[in-house]
């Protein structure tokens, strides 16, 4: 199974979660909070800035979050 990094910056209020790490660039697709895309364009992980100051209940759950695995592994 891949395994998935998740960091959280309490003094900088800053949640990441990367699901492959590999380079890529972060896209805005909200109000702070940005998709970490590969550079051949899958995600592979997303970040959310001021993530304390957001409002979990207008969140929709569950986030449809796909996770490739290799089966040959």
């Amino acid at each position: 199974m891949a395994e998935v990094k998740i960091w959280y910056d309490q003094e900088g209020d800053y949640l990441e979660v990367i699901f492959e790490d590999s380079p890529a660039t972060l896209e805005e697709v909200g109000d702070d909070i940005f998709e970490r895309r590969a550079l051949d364009g899958p995600v592979v992980g997303f970040a959310v800035f001021n993530f304390s100051r957001h409002d979990r209940n207008a969140l929709t759950l569950p986030l449809p979050i796909t996770i490739l695995t290799n089966s040959a592994a």
